[in-house]
């Protein structure tokens, strides 16, 4: 008998691995898929979710209304990004903005430039129910623009978003891959390292230093070598993403050994959260079953603001539980496997 897995890092309005659909599905449609996607994640065994980026409002009320089942989600909202960076989802060409103000948005991001932009997108994002921010300060895999190693935002920036999140008493997490957008990030208020595969000593050092938390995502990586190509991603972002899978289990290694906390995130999209579980056995390559439950059991819940009610079996805790036949500090890569769990409890409700 376990908690009920918590992931820290999931995105259910990347509803499908297809692109073009995301660009062009009506609401009907994402709130559909969204719905599907939620329910699995439940079966899985995963009773919570820090959901990194979109607009879920709409599913959160569903889940909490009846409607659909799913597990609870701590989100972000809309990530924030500069233009041409790695949240910029839209594709073509663009009209010149007519000010350096000028702000976009879409159901994934807010497009904003400079600190006072950011500082309003940050807002408006806390306005709306946001209980935390993420932003973007390197390049990304799936976005076509920007390379892996580009820094995004500046020291000012970002600086602006973890004031306003101070201010809000949350925090801001920030997706990086390369070493000097992470010690950029941390330097100036960022809580969690998203990803964080390009992490040197230095970086490291600056992520334990400031008491920063840093959450691997190794099994989209493994995913999107298996997915991508039949999913008609393009040659340059497979092979961004072949550096950041082979880069994978050396970054926690880098990271443990520099006293970095780590949480535990998958970053799966749509058709490849099947896999989400495959974390658990990726992750046993490179770190004792005992380390890997603990980011899971002791960190996540921190990062959700659940300290005490999830992560945990205990009087007053939320009484989400697994069973299974395996004992994961034995074997926990074979939680991954697809017959693992027998059933899933949450609140004290059978729900698979």
């Amino acid at each position: 008998m376990l908690p009920g897995f918590i992931d820290a890092h999931v995105h259910f309005r990347l509803a499908t691995l297809d692109f073009a659909k995301l660009q062009r599905w009506s609401e009907v449609e994402f709130g559909i898929v969204m719905a599907r996607l939620a329910t699995e994640t439940l079966q899985r065994g995963f009773t919570t979710v820090r959901d990194l980026g979109g607009d879920v409002e709409g599913l959160i009320r569903a889940i909490k209304a009846g409607i659909a089942e799913g597990p609870r989600i701590f989100r972000a909202g809309r990530m924030l990004t500069q233009t041409g960076g790695h949240g910029d989802a839209e594709s073509g060409p663009r009209p010149v903005p007519a000010c350096a103000c000028e702000m976009r948005h879409t159901a994934f991001g807010i497009v904003a430039d400079g600190p006072d932009a950011v500082r309003k997108a940050a807002r408006h994002n806390l306005r709306d129910g946001s209980d935390f921010l993420k932003i973007h300060v390197s390049g990304g895999v799936a976005s076509p623009a920007d390379p892996l190693e580009s820094v995004q935002y500046t020291p000012a920036e970002i600086a602006a978003a973890c004031e306003e999140a101070r201010h809000r008493q949350t925090y801001v997490a920030a997706h990086a891959y390369s070493a000097e957008s992470i010690k950029m990030a941390v330097e100036n208020g960022v809580h969690t390292i998203e990803h964080g595969n390009m992490i040197d000593s230095d970086s490291a050092n600056a992520v334990a230093r400031h008491g920063a938390i840093m959450v691997p995502t190794l099994s989209t990586y493994e995913a999107m070598e298996l997915l991508g190509r039949k999913m008609g991603f393009p040659a340059a972002n497979l092979a961004k993403n072949s550096k950041v899978l082979e880069a994978g289990l050396r970054s926690l290694e880098i990271a443990r050994d520099a006293g970095v906390t780590l949480g535990w995130g998958t970053d799966l999209i749509g058709e490849s959260q099947a896999r989400q579980r495959r974390e658990f056995a990726i992750r046993s390559e490179a770190e004792t079953p005992a380390e890997i439950l603990r980011s899971m059991y002791v960190v996540n819940p921190k990062l959700c603001g659940m300290e005490g009610k999830i992560g945990t079996l205990a009087p007053g805790a939320a009484a989400d539980i697994v069973l299974t036949r395996i004992n994961p500090l034995e074997n926990i890569a074979a939680l991954g496997d697809e017959d693992a769990i027998e059933r899933v409890f949450q609140a004290g409700r059978p729900v698979a």
